[in-house]
């Protein structure tokens, strides 16, 4: 069982969760946070530690930093985008149990006083801003180093707020890159 309640979209993330892991899980409902959900949401915090599971799209995301301002210690789970689509629909829903177990294995803490490790020079260099199959290498080494799908700029922001460091980077970017040379 994991210690930390998952806080959760929809009725069918709790469903797709409960196939991969034994844990507690809060509901949001989308955006419709109501003080009572934010409230339980709340005593789970204190009492026990949360984990963020919110779906790889632009609502989810909205929920995420909604989330992260109010509850600053939470941690978080990204399951990559590619693995959570499925009939046409986005979400952790669509997740199979080895994606969500994958992600809760990458739980990342938010720091609010972020080292600056990373620069959008670092995003150039490594083929991850500003040239052809960027978002594709974004999206891939998101999912190696536990911070999910993100255009450029946020990205970056995750490399720096997540606690990446270097070695992490580094490594990804060459397990990316002898992959890519196998095709």
């Amino acid at each position: 069982m994991i210690k930390e309640v998952l806080v959760v979209e929809g009725k069918m993330d709790v469903l797709a969760v409960s196939r991969a892991v034994e844990a507690d899980c809060i509901i949001t409902d989308g955006f419709r946070l109501s003080p009572r959900t934010i409230a339980s949401i709340g005593d789970a915090y204190k009492r026990r530690g949360i984990i963020i599971l919110t779906d790889p799209d632009p609502a989810g995301e909205r929920i995420r930093r909604f989330l992260s301002k109010k509850f600053p210690e939470a941690k978080h789970a990204f399951v990559p985008k590619e693995e959570a689509t499925a009939n046409d629909d986005i979400g952790v829903e669509q997740a199979s149990p080895e994606a969500i177990r994958a992600a809760l294995e990458k739980v990342r803490t938010l720091d609010w006083n972020p080292a600056e490790r990373f620069s959008a020079a670092d995003l150039i260099a490594a083929g991850l801003s500003g040239g052809d199959g960027a978002s594709e290498r974004r999206a891939r080494l998101g999912a190696r180093l536990g911070v999910g799908f993100a255009n450029a700029k946020t990205f970056l922001k995750r490399l720096n707020h997540y606690g990446v460091t270097r070695e992490e980077f580094d490594s990804g970017l060459q397990e990316l890159d002898e992959e890519e040379n196998k095709c």
